[in-house]
């Protein structure tokens, strides 16, 4: 099973448009081969440590993570999925607070991949 590692755009959130997504720097989900990661959007810095397995035939991926929001600290979980179509999906669920489903593709020479 391939995993598909590297940094991948948010492209769409169920509860913040792309603009919000953006606020600090393009909206990103990232997974090293160590089975680590980082997502970045709004106001939201996470670090996460991944379990990898394949639903569907398709590389599938559980997580929890720490992170902060705007200085303070938060935590939760998440999944994704590798779509047929090359697109990953997923949820991510902040701790006694939000969650939101998303959509992201790999980033491209021209995203903008400013460091958070």
């Amino acid at each position: 099973m391939k995993r598909p590692t590297g940094r991948w755009r948010i492209v769409e959130m169920e509860m913040w448009d792309q603009e919000a997504i953006d606020l600090v720097a393009p909206g990103f989900i990232e997974f090293a081969k160590n089975g680590t990661g980082r997502f970045g959007f709004v106001a939201v810095d996470g670090w996460m440590d991944c379990r990898w397995t394949e639903r569907d035939g398709r590389p599938f991926v559980d997580f929890t993570w720490d992170g902060n929001d705007e200085g303070d600290q938060i935590s939760g979980r998440g999944w994704a999925a590798l779509a047929e179509n090359g697109m990953l999906t997923g949820r991510l669920f902040i701790h006694m607070g939000d969650e939101s489903g998303f959509r992201a593709t790999p980033f491209t020479e021209n995203d903008n991949q400013d460091e958070r």
